[in-house]
């Protein structure tokens, strides 16, 4: 059994109990906690965000667009890699015959 490591993050002036499976988890975990808390400070500072939960809302669809775009790049790429390598597989099969 995997014991859980127990921490607690802060966001947004909160702290949040957490149980994470390892110190990878938990460093990453921290680690988005300080992401999120350095984008809080940004849009507090360059917009006049009142309500803390649509600062929150902002951070979280920032976050989300990035990873889509991320995923979207992904596919693209491993789309265009998996074409060279059917082009490549069908000048090799005509240059075998």
């Amino acid at each position: 059994m995997i014991e859980k490591i127990k921490i607690n993050v802060a966001i947004g002036g909160r702290t949040y109990p957490l149980h994470v499976s390892s110190e990878i988890e938990e460093q990453g975990t921290r680690r988005a906690a300080e992401l999120i808390n350095d984008l809080i400070s940004k849009f507090e500072q360059n917009y006049a965000v009142s309500d803390k939960q649509d600062v929150l809302a902002m951070c979280a669809l920032q976050f989300a667009s990035k990873l889509e775009i991320k995923t979207i790049v992904e596919k693209e790429e491993t789309n265009k890699a998996e074409n060279k390598l059917k082009q490549m597989h069908q000048l090799l099969d005509a240059h075998l015959k």
